[in-house]
């Protein structure tokens, strides 16, 4: 996990920001306009890479010219104002954006050097290759054990009856679930707790072996203690898997990520390590969110 990075900025840190904003009367809607990403928006193990991506629904505009690398079995968090567009650009990496009437996407999104907007793709293989975890709990209205089982049978991953139980056994052994639904596995999902309920949509997304996992703010529904179990959680899918996290808390960004990308109006500002991005940010839109000065 990252040593949680400290919320707010000591002198020495506050001097090295560049503030382009600093006695002048420009806002941060005009600064927006003119900026370019500052940071390490590109990275060496790159597992999706990520190039001139504008996102629009009929005439509005939502993403623009996005770049930025996510590297493998990285951790990266998305944070920014609500409206900015984060969970627009995440949508936009398993093409859920597809299914809003209107909306296109222009770019190059690859993962593993694949153009993941390929005709030729199978969108559906795609999104059991990036998955997807949604802020609200959204258990199927099934029993926990068909819950986690009903990928792996409609990508035909398990030959027998045997390999189906192995499936569902790992995938919420892996989600921290089993313990403590092991008893019950032929009871409603939506029975359980939001916070296990969450658990077991991440244990459902991860019983098809995705590359990389996507969470839409996660925890925003959950309460303290749930939230502290999906972080540690987080921690430990990283070992195995890519994770883009779009968060509106600036502490969880902290705690789980390595690298933090902060977005504006539909732009991306900043991408830098975690701990840079708290305590000594590269750029004045950067700093002046994570102090509280907007947003």
């Amino acid at each position: 996990m990252n040593t949680t990075a400290t919320l707010g900025t000591d002198n020495m840190a506050m001097a090295a920001v560049k503030k382009p904003t600093e006695g002048t009367d420009v806002s941060p809607f005009e600064l927006a306009a003119e900026h370019a990403t500052v940071g390490s928006f590109e990275v060496e193990n790159a597992k999706m890479s990520i190039k001139n991506v504008n996102v629009y629904y009929g005439d509005k505009q939502a993403i623009f010219d996005v770049s930025v690398d996510i590297g493998k079995n990285e951790v990266i968090a998305m944070i920014g104002p609500s409206g900015c567009g984060k969970s627009t650009f995440l949508r936009a990496l398993n093409r859920m954006n597809d299914t809003v009437d209107g909306c296109r996407v222009e770019g190059d999104i690859r993962m593993d050097g694949q153009d993941l907007y390929s005709p030729k793709l199978d969108v559906v293989e795609l999104r059991a290759r990036v998955g997807m975890v949604f802020q609200k709990p959204n258990p199927f209205p099934k029993s926990i054990y068909d819950n986690v089982a009903y990928g792996p049978k409609i990508h035909g991953l398990a030959d027998t009856r045997v390999d189906l139980d192995e499936i569902v056994e790992r995938s919420l052994r892996r989600a921290s679930l089993w313990d403590e639904v092991k008893d019950r596995l032929y009871q409603a999902g939506t029975g359980l707790s939001g916070g296990q309920q969450q658990r077991l949509c991440i244990a459902r997304a991860i019983a098809v072996s995705p590359e990389v996992i996507l969470m839409d703010e996660p925890c925003s529904a959950l309460d303290p203690i749930a939230t502290a179990r999906i972080e540690e959680l987080i921690e430990e899918l990283s070992q195995n898997f890519t994770i883009a996290i779009v968060t509106h808390s600036m502490q969880q960004a902290a705690r789980v990520s390595q690298r933090t990308a902060y977005f504006h109006l539909g732009q991306l500002i900043e991408v830098n390590p975690t701990e840079q991005v708290f305590t000594m940010p590269e750029h004045a839109l950067t700093e002046s969110y994570i102090t509280g000065r907007f947003g």
